[in-house]
């Protein structure tokens, strides 16, 4: 609702107010920060002109004290750059609000703080606890949770602003309907070539998650649209203001593939954050099997799949099932439990190490251990007792116990004997066998198998400074990667964010990413059911794709009907109508064999680029690829296409409902 003339000028006059206070704040802390870098470097140059003449006590203060200095200085730095970052728009929404003692406070929202002389607030950052107030209530009763307790009492009023290069041009009060007017306005602007931040229009349920302190694990299943990746990030930044001590060298993101890590890699910087750490499970694989000298990724994995080029199937989809963890746990139980050190021996002609000795700290004393730390431990152990504390012979004893033992520390040996053991429902057949030994790449679905066994063998690597860890895309990791990633980071929170409706991999699918509460303890699973991004029309068809009837869009109808086409030659023009329309058109195939296709057949015709499994990065004016690399991206408008050579199937419809809800504006379905 449009906000009266008067109430226009006073904001007005206030936005000259806070622009003015914000100008003198950077000029004064620009002149503060000078003057600071000067004495701190002043100081650091008399303690090294000095430090002969200092004893280690005085050095040890003159260091401290410059570290103190230093870190102040870092700290000015973030802040002025988090002001400057605002200085052309400094808010986005007010509330006021009554407490029950009858006290009004009026509260602007910005990316960050703003203070006045006297530290009286004039922006609150958009994390902080009253903020909250307006991301979870209409007006009338409210609360939030204030360091102290709960803060009880009544909305008065929400407003929202649009304000551009200083000038204020439109402001208007709203309730927490869904269809309110900044959202519907933000909803039906074109994408941009990455993610933006959400924090003007941040709905109620995704606020729950961004907020949530509670739980150690989040588990949310959202539909596609529903913002589950704007939430992942709009979290990480809320947790870093929350949590003290917090950097965003402490959280790590999983990111599907590269593509993704750069689409996204503008928001955190946008709310005033440092990226984070990134990663690809792929990375961690390639890091703990050295035995190859690299690891099929994920996307040409299932690429295969999809290109036709897979001939044991039913053997893929018993390497990705859950049942084989239990499989390969009997089979290594087996191994550790027939494994022996068979004869004694003398190691420089002096020391004798006896096979029942050691056999016993291998199955008694050190059980506990993994099987081949066991061996290290033993090995240290006699190195040390035979010469006066000192392990210079560990390594020495270690190959003289496994010389002397049954087993070998041969992972491609015990990887290849699980497949013939009786242990295996599936056996591997020869051409299996010879393959995965002259290869040098190991296939994405035995790196999985292979890096589970060599963890329980040795030990999982444990990283410890990890303190959040964000996994997006949740649909796409089997129960045994999240096992190995529950073993790795043992100590870290998480925040998993998936929609099993959107599964890719055609070997494995989860009914509900809520079995994961029985990996990660203390565990909270979310719905998230509205879909921001699409228009009524697309969400239609796409529930009818999968029998879908939970879903609700938010974006209000755009009157722009599907169009379905069976005649390849309308393509191009299609294409035509679409990049006048639109800011940016996505081609989307079944498969990368038709994308490839394609794009040699409209390069010469067209701007257009092309994704594969290898792209970094793209440009998204107009684009071809395939379904399972368009999952987590979205665009202006989309054109699914699939001829007689490569039609969906049946049980491909998870990969047409991803194609299909990349759109937000406008979707063409040839078939």
């Amino acid at each position: 609702m449009a906000i009266t003339g008067r109430d226009l000028e006073l904001e007005e006059k206030r936005l000259e107010e806070v622009l003015k206070l914000l100008d003198d704040k950077l000029a004064q802390m620009g002149v503060d920060i000078f003057e600071d870098e000067e004495k701190y470097t002043d100081f650091r140059k008399y303690t090294w002109d000095n430090m002969r003449a200092m004893d280690a006590q005085e050095l040890n203060q003159a260091n401290a004290e410059s570290e103190f200095e230093a870190n102040k200085i870092l700290m000015k730095q973030d802040y002025f750059k988090k002001l400057y970052k605002i200085r052309n728009n400094p808010y986005f929404a007010s509330v006021i609000f009554e407490d029950e003692d009858k006290e009004r406070f009026s509260v602007y929202l910005g990316l960050t703080y703003l203070k006045d002389e006297d530290y009286g607030n004039i922006i609150y950052d958009w994390r902080s606890p009253i903020c909250s107030l307006f991301y979870d209530f209409e007006v009338g009763p409210a609360a939030y949770a204030a360091p102290g307790g709960p803060v009880k009492g009544s909305l008065i009023r929400k407003r929202q602003y649009k304000i551009e290069n200083r000038k204020l041009l439109s402001a208007f009060d709203n309730s927490m309907n869904i269809d309110d007017e900044l959202l519907q306005e933000v909803l039906a602007t074109d994408s941009n070539d990455k993610m933006k931040n959400i924090v003007n229009t941040i709905q109620q349920e995704q606020n729950n998650v961004i907020r949530n302190v509670r739980d150690k694990t989040l588990i949310v299943s959202g539909i596609a649209g529903s913002g589950k990746t704007s939430v992942a990030l709009h979290r990480i930044a809320f947790l870093l203001y929350k949590i003290k001590n917090l950097t965003s060298n402490d959280i790590l993101i999983f990111s599907p593939n590269q593509i993704f890590t750069e689409y996204i890699s503008n928001v955190l910087p946008e709310l005033g954050e440092d990226n984070t750490l990134q990663t690809t499970f792929n990375d961690y694989l390639s890091t703990v099997i050295t035995e190859f000298n690299s690891v099929e990724p994920f996307m040409e994995f299932i690429g295969k799949f999809y290109s036709e080029k897979v001939d044991n199937i039913e053997f893929i989809k018993y390497k990705q099932s859950d049942g084989i963890i239990y499989d390969i746990d009997l089979y290594l139980e087996d191994f550790i439990r027939k494994a022996r050190m068979v004869s004694d021996f003398t190691e420089n002609k002096i020391y004798t190490v006896y096979k029942d000795e050691v056999n016993d700290l291998l199955h008694n004393r050190y059980s506990t251990l993994p099987f081949f730390e066991r061996v290290d431990t033993i090995a240290e152990r006699y190195s040390e007792a035979n010469y006066k504390g000192s392990s210079k012979k560990k390594l020495t004893y270690r190959k003289m116990i496994m010389d002397n033992s049954s087993f070998k520390k041969d992972y491609k040996d015990i990887f290849l004997g699980f497949f013939t053991s009786p242990f295996c429902k599936i056996r591997a057949r020869d051409k299996d066998i010879k393959e995965f030994e002259k290869s040098k790449v190991i296939g994405y679905e035995d790196a999985l198998l292979f890096a589970y066994m060599k963890g329980v063998l040795e030990g999982f690597p444990y990283e410890r400074d990890i303190r959040q860890v964000v996994i997006d895309e949740a649909q796409d990791y089997s129960y045994l990667q999240y096992l190995i990633i529950s073993k790795i980071f043992r100590n870290s929170n998480f925040t998993i964010l998936g929609d099993v409706n959107q599964t890719i991999n055609p070997y494995y699918k989860y009914e509900s990413l809520d079995i994961l509460a029985g990996i990660f303890k203390q565990s909270k699973c979310i719905q998230l059911n509205k879909t921001y991004r699409s228009s009524p029309e697309i969400i239609e068809f796409t529930n009818k794709i999968l029998g879908l009837n939970h879903v609700c869009a938010i974006r209000k109808t755009e009157k722009t009907p599907l169009i379905h086409r069976t005649d390849a030659s309308k393509l191009i023009d299609d294409i035509d109508y679409l990049r006048v329309k639109y800011k940016s058109v996505a081609v989307i195939t079944r498969d990368s064999k038709k994308a490839a296709l394609l794009y040699e057949e409209l390069k010469d015709k067209l701007p257009i680029s092309m994704l594969n499994s290898n792209s970094e990065e793209f440009n998204k004016e107009l684009v071809v690829l395939p379904a399972y690399l368009a999952k987590g991206l979205e665009f202006d408008s989309v054109i699914v296409y699939s001829d007689k050579d490569s039609k969906y199937l049946k049980n491909e419809r998870n990969l047409l409902y991803v194609a299909c809800t990349r759109a937000q504006h406008e979707l063409i379905v040839y078939s």
